[in-house]
């Protein structure tokens, strides 16, 4: 009998979803720290998360599952799934594969800082997103 057989889903109905029926996911870098976005996740991307070990979201504007790295190839590889105290936020703990999270090409989603009432820049361009995804 397989390892996956004798898993039980249980653990979902323990996640109180939203009236949309998603949850918030953070996923940060294992090794960094650095959190490299936020995104949803509905029943189904959390329980094919768990069970392929790559994270999977649902784009709430595509309105369908969004694998991680399905276009550019920059994988989220899970380490760890944790759900906080209150049971209202996911959190994977990742290898970022080709370490780009941003459809920006950039590391992480979070590069702009607040600095004297603006929002500045602070992380590089790793790779033009036209070359990621193949947009002019």
């Amino acid at each position: 009998m397989s390892r996956k057989a004798n898993v039980s889903a249980d653990w979902l109905d323990d996640v109180p979803w939203n009236e949309n029926g998603l949850i918030a996911a953070v996923a940060q870098e294992f090794s960094t720290k650095r959190v490299l976005t936020v995104a949803w996740m509905n029943r189904q991307a959390l329980e094919e998360t768990a069970s392929t070990q790559q994270a999977v979201y649902w784009s709430r504007s595509r309105k369908r599952l969004w694998r991680k790295g399905e276009q550019s190839g920059h994988v989220q590889k899970v380490r760890e799934v944790r759900i906080d105290c209150d049971s209202d936020a996911i959190l994977l703990l990742v290898e970022q594969v080709g370490g780009i999270a941003c459809h920006t090409g950039r590391e992480s989603c979070f590069f702009r800082k607040l600095e004297k009432g603006r929002w500045v820049s602070t992380d590089p361009v790793l790779k033009d997103p036209a070359l990621i995804y193949g947009k002019k």
